[in-house]
């Protein structure tokens, strides 16, 4: 069959009537967050997309780009808790996490420990400049996003559902810093690009946080709101010619391997795992409800490549002499795979 040919849609009242609930939530929250952050549209669309997937997402942009701000007052919209953890070079991983304290009981007098909650333990949790840490801390945040519990003195403490973790970081300043592995990156969805605003766009920051006051965001969505949208995107089905297309493109970065291409061989240390491949069906589908659609196209698996991949693939020493980073790349290997080639 070739793309020319009908695509699986949603089948079913229910699933219809929440794909129109998403569309109009995604319009409502994007106009709560236009109170306070201006621009921006293309962080938001993939901030909402690690959020409908269930997922995290890594935002990385220099200082004052509002990445923080953004967070914070996405939070609100979505009536969410929220915890932001400010990473220090001195922090421990029980500050997160939590600790076991000991407490005598008034009646009896007897010692018993309890457990006290981190910071973690909240629906939304910024993680701000996670760098800023040392491994064995990082380590601690990072085996809680993806078991999605904590481990203290023996016993297990599950996080609240939903559970996001939307981390930030600086590109610039990398001394004093922990840069996070491969690996523990690799736990990441996305890896955001924050870039600066537009001139239009900063005239309008100046005249709005500059002003008397400031607009404050409602909530738009509530908690069993999202998580009967992230079933439903689950739900979402996709063409077997979507998956060759997405299976291609991770599998074109693995430099050792026979479907790896000229450039990726050239100009890559190490590709993307299979990680890759799944967040991209999973972002493509809901970058498609976002936008309203029926099913799930090749453009959307496109649209969703760059901040999946970009943290995902290694530029050797001769991508880094010529001055060619990991976008450049993922920009390569889009233009290389046409979306319209026949599948068997």
């Amino acid at each position: 069959m070739t793309t020319t040919e009908t695509s699986p849609t949603l089948a079913g009242d229910q699933d219809l009537q929440a794909l129109e609930k998403l569309k109009a939530a995604t319009a409502a929250i994007k106009a709560e967050l236009g109170k306070v952050i201006v621009g921006q549209e293309d962080v938001v669309d993939e901030a909402l997309i690690a959020i409908f997937t269930r997922s995290h997402a890594l935002l990385v942009g220099v200082p004052g780009l509002a990445k923080t701000l953004l967070v914070s007052t996405l939070a609100q919209t979505l009536h969410l808790t929220f915890k932001r953890i400010q990473f220090t070079p001195d922090l421990m991983p029980s500050d997160i996490t939590g600790t076991e304290v000991i407490q005598q009981d008034q009646t009896t007098g007897e010692r018993v420990f309890r457990f006290l909650k981190g910071p973690i333990f909240a629906n939304i949790v910024l993680a701000d400049e996670i760098n800023r840490t040392p491994p064995k801390t990082q380590a601690a945040m990072l085996e809680a996003m993806q078991e999605r519990k904590v481990t203290v003195g023996g016993t297990d403490y599950s996080l609240p559902n939903p559970f996001f973790v939307l981390a930030t970081q600086n590109p610039i300043e990398q001394e004093g810093t922990y840069p996070l592995p491969e690996a523990q990156l690799d736990r990441f969805m996305f890896m955001i690009n924050v870039d600066y605003p537009t001139t239009a766009e900063e005239l309008q920051i100046m005249k709005m946080a500059t002003g008397a006051t400031l607009a404050k965001p409602q909530a738009v969505l509530t908690e069993q709101n999202i998580l009967d949208l992230q079933a439903t995107v689950r739900r979402m089905p996709v063409a077997e010619h979507v998956y060759q297309y997405a299976e291609r493109i991770v599998r074109v970065t693995r430099v050792k391997t026979p479907e790896a291409n000229d450039y990726c061989k050239k100009f890559l240390s190490w590709g993307a795992g299979p990680r890759a491949s799944l967040n991209l069906i999973l972002a493509a589908k809901a970058r498609a409800m976002l936008r309203g659609q029926f099913h799930v196209s090749c453009a959307d698996v496109a649209a969703v490549a760059p901040a999946i991949l970009r943290h995902r693939i290694i530029p050797n020493f001769a991508a880094q002499s010529e001055g060619i980073t990991a976008n450049d790349v993922v920009k390569k290997i889009l233009e290389a795979i046409p979306m319209d080639q026949k599948v068997a």
